[in-house]
């Protein structure tokens, strides 16, 4: 419902025989663009602030240009970068990125992918990726440490800067083997360009950052690699035969582009790399070690697109899962209850709560109760006018249930800030005059912002947060708020003690409060929540449990030294 700003998409593909073999097999010079463009469109799920893609050509002469890029801002950014690339795109080597800002920064410099030049092809790296690291101030220090004077602090360019450095300490390291040979000239380039071993770079690069990452990159000379975090939080699957290697951050995107089973695609594990050399030969290695998995539970919740098989599973079982305390939220009476949802990520888990229903031998009325309208330009319009607009990005469909005596079961995958609960759905839904709203998500309450590459990172914007804080003002309990503090600023890294607050309350206490704040003032018709539960999450995701948006477990330090900052934040905004 709250569409959340998230994780970027990413693709690859490296083409593994000459150009002219593509020509005569598929009759186009543009067999690799047009498939990178597919993988792109299949991910604008992921990214729709902007887009960026690169290519390499080894077979560039001299003089000419071998490595480019293009990127663009906004919805359209896709169609717009493929409107300006032409035959002078024609390479081995591309990559492609789909952008959702999580820092608030914006502008084509914050668009993928970067590009850090040199007259050396083996010196010219690009990079992209779904990532966000959460100790780049102590990365920062290590380089200005170093001599290094980075032109822009963020993530992405310092750990350009980073790799760019120590590819070029692989380089010239290659460089004094081929001088011992006795070498010369464009035999040493050759030799460096033959010998070159990102795994080398990579070894040296990625054990300094901490967060969930797939980190893309190739270079000038034709290498190509994708990195996953060593915890598995962000995705990222591939493919390889004799005529391709690709990857991109969802399994269906690779099957349908091309034409592949499931079993077909592999997913890139833990701490390992995929790595193809400039000659076409694979490898897969081993570059951190593997930790305690943590994949991201809300890709399948929420992110992903629904058409991967086991994705499309897990949020029925996810629905299925809530039918009893569905069921007691409605004190049984089936005949007299309308079920619907939010559209559209949460299509899935409805029809998983409906076939919980009938394995119940229940018949289930359902209707397209709620409506989501084309975008309103709510921007043309300032104040109150603003507000009131916004209040209608969605619409009811009138007449689906019976005034004052059906209850009305809706079914959305998450419930982050509450505003468009507040601000629309409610107030829409109550003009239905049904007996009661059940409010239902398939997810936990979301009870801690997110540092991975999610654009939740403020613990006040969650609404499980503030009904916690309300209710402990309410039961004079300050003295929770101040010892949470205190231990927040004395020790940041042992433990997330933002956990200390939710701990005198149960889920039906905070559910109650936030019915209260989020329910508008003119609203008589009673809403219930009901959330997941943990346990359920588990039990439909067995293999994503990185679950700490609703149990404050973060897998990394800088998870835990960030949400601890977060909450002495929130304690200094609430001072002044």
């Amino acid at each position: 419902m709250e569409t959340l700003k998230h994780q970027c998409g990413v693709a690859m593909i490296r083409l593994r025989k000459p150009n002219e073999y593509y020509k005569n097999k598929y009759g186009t010079r543009r067999y690799g663009l047009d498939k990178l463009y597919l993988m792109m469109e299949k991910q604008h799920n992921r990214g729709q602030e902007g887009a960026g893609m690169a290519c390499v050509n080894m077979d560039a002469p001299a003089g000419t240009e071998y490595m480019y890029r293009e990127r663009a801002e906004g919805a359209n950014a896709i169609t717009e970068i493929f409107k300006r690339v032409n035959d002078s795109f024609t390479g081995q080597l591309y990559m492609g990125h789909l952008r959702y800002s999580t820092t608030g920064k914006s502008g084509l410099s914050y668009v993928h992918p970067f590009l850090r030049r040199n007259n050396w092809r083996a010196k010219n790296l690009c990079l992209c990726g779904n990532f966000n690291m959460t100790n780049i101030d102590e990365v920062f220090r290590m380089l200005v440490k170093q001599g290094q004077s980075p032109r822009i602090y963020g993530d992405s360019y310092i750990t350009l800067e980073l790799m760019g450095h120590r590819l070029d300490r692989e380089t010239e390291r290659l460089f004094a083997q081929a001088v011992e040979k006795g070498l010369h000239d464009l035999d040493i380039t050759r030799y460096i360009e033959d010998h070159l071993s990102m795994v080398n770079v990579l070894k040296t690069t990625m054990p300094h950052f901490d967060g969930g990452y797939v980190m893309c990159g190739m270079t000038g000379s034709g290498e190509m690699f994708a990195i996953r975090d060593p915890w598995g939080i962000r995705p990222a699957f591939y493919y390889s035969d004799d005529e391709v290697m690709v990857l991109a951050s969802e399994r269906p995107v690779i099957q349908t582009t091309f034409n592949l089973l499931t079993d077909d695609i592999k997913e890139l594990q833990p701490g390992e790399a995929v790595v193809v050399h400039k000659n076409g030969e694979m490898c897969v290695e081993q570059i951190l070690p593997p930790q305690t998995i943590r994949a991201c539970s809300f890709e399948r919740i929420y992110f992903s697109r629904g058409s991967d098989r086991d994705i499309y599973q897990e949020r029925k079982q996810l629905g299925e899962q809530l039918t009893r305390p569905i069921l007691q939220a409605i004190n049984s009476d089936v005949d007299n209850t309308v079920f619907s949802y939010i559209p559209n990520t949460a299509e899935v888990a409805f029809y998983g709560i409906t076939d919980g229903f009938r394995r119940l031998n229940y018949e289930v009325r359902t209707e397209k109760v709620v409506w989501k309208d084309i975008k309103l330009r709510t921007f043309i319009t300032e104040g109150n006018e603003r507000n009131d607009l916004a209040a209608h990005v969605y619409d009811i469909s009138y007449g689906s249930l019976r005034p004052d005596k059906d209850y009305l079961v809706i079914v959305d995958d998450s419930i982050v800030r509450g505003t468009t609960l507040k601000e629309s759905i409610f107030k829409m839904l109550n003009r239905l005059h049904p007996k009661k709203i059940v409010m239902v998500s398939s997810s936990p309450q979301i009870r801690y912002p997110d540092y991975y590459g999610i654009d939740m990172s403020h613990l006040e914007e969650l609404c499980a947060f503030r009904a916690t804080i309300a209710l402990i003002k309410e039961r004079g309990m300050q003295q929770l708020i101040d010892d949470t503090y205190r231990k927040c600023v004395n020790d940041p890294y042992s433990e997330n003690h933002v956990r200390n607050i939710y701990a005198p309350f149960t889920v039906e206490e905070i559910n109650k409060k936030i019915v209260e704040m989020l329910r508008p003032e003119e609203m008589q018709t009673p809403v219930e929540l009901v959330f997941q539960s943990i346990e359920g999450l588990h039990h439909a995701c067995p293999k994503h449990l990185g679950d700490w948006y609703f149990t404050g477990y973060y897998p990394t330090p800088g998870g835990i030294r960030m949400v601890n900052q977060a909450f002495v934040d929130f304690v200094h905004n609430q001072a002044h």
